[in-house]
């Protein structure tokens, strides 16, 4: 039952990193690494995970949205440490060098090792495999099915803020 328990917050620890980069909310994202963790995100970064959560909003900055889906997760746990293999696809909307709106959809996997400190699952060391990369131009374009609908935003300005009470 040990096992089942750690999967899980294994889980909810991967959705909240999703969360925390796609919302923009970095003091909720420093609390997901462990002391001395590592952080390789391959050619763009490679340092402690707090360096990490320091850089990252140096290149969130240039993107209009994010939105990080992830997918099959395989776990193993031994104990108060854990390995995972998480597949992920995150999409980016952003402005290329002439100012025209560019989506990019990268496909890939994190590897992760955990551990368990007092009685939190945090990412010990967290590795981005890319697997692939599309370039789509994008049109500024409200589709019919999305107008008047609620927008998502960065931080005090997503509709989530406020909205919840236990997330």
């Amino acid at each position: 039952m040990q096992d089942v328990l750690a999967r899980e917050a294994i889980r909810e620890l991967v959705l909240r990193y999703c969360r925390a980069i796609d919302r923009r909310d970095f003091e909720s994202l420093a609390q997901l690494y462990a002391e001395n963790s590592v952080d390789d995100h391959g050619a763009l970064f490679s340092g402690t995970g707090a360096e990490y959560v320091a850089w990252v909003p140096s290149i969130l900055e240039r993107m209009l949205v994010t939105s990080h889906q992830v997918f099959n997760h395989l776990i193993a746990v031994d104990g108060k440490y854990a390995e995972g293999e998480v597949y992920i696809q995150a999409y980016h909307l952003t402005r290329d060098s002439r100012g025209a709106l560019v989506k990019i959809i990268g496909g890939g996997r994190y590897l992760d090792k955990y551990s368990c400190q007092n009685g939190q699952w945090l990412f010990q060391h967290r590795k981005i495999v890319a697997d692939y990369e599309l370039r789509l131009d994008a049109e500024e374009t409200v589709d019919e099915l999305m107008r008047g609908t609620n927008v998502g935003g960065f931080r005090e300005a997503d509709p989530s803020h406020g909205f919840f009470r236990l997330i």
